[in-house]
């Protein structure tokens, strides 16, 4: 059994009981399989066959407030933006 934080309220075996026939008696739930379980793990974005590095960056706020006023999307759009300068400016 993991260890406790003091305080932690644990329902006693007959506690258990009821709260399992209360979830039985619920035709609204069931009980999950491995299969269930292993679906939900799955849940979320997929992975970006190229993703994008983390940096940290300082940028002038009169910048960052006009692509912001845009919505959402807007590093995304700061990203276009720069690489859009790039194909503009390499040699």
């Amino acid at each position: 059994m993991p260890k406790l934080k003091p305080g932690t309220i644990v329902p006693t075996p007959e506690e258990d009981e009821a709260i399992d026939r209360g979830i039985a008696a619920d035709s609204d739930t069931y009980e999950l399989t491995a299969a269930d379980l292993k679906q939900m793990k799955k849940v979320g974005r997929p992975k970006a066959t190229t993703t994008k590095e983390r940096i940290t960056i300082r940028l002038s706020p009169d910048v960052v407030d006009a692509f912001r006023a845009e919505g959402s999307g807007w590093q995304t759009r700061m990203d276009d933006a720069l690489r859009q300068w790039l194909k503009e400016h390499r040699a």
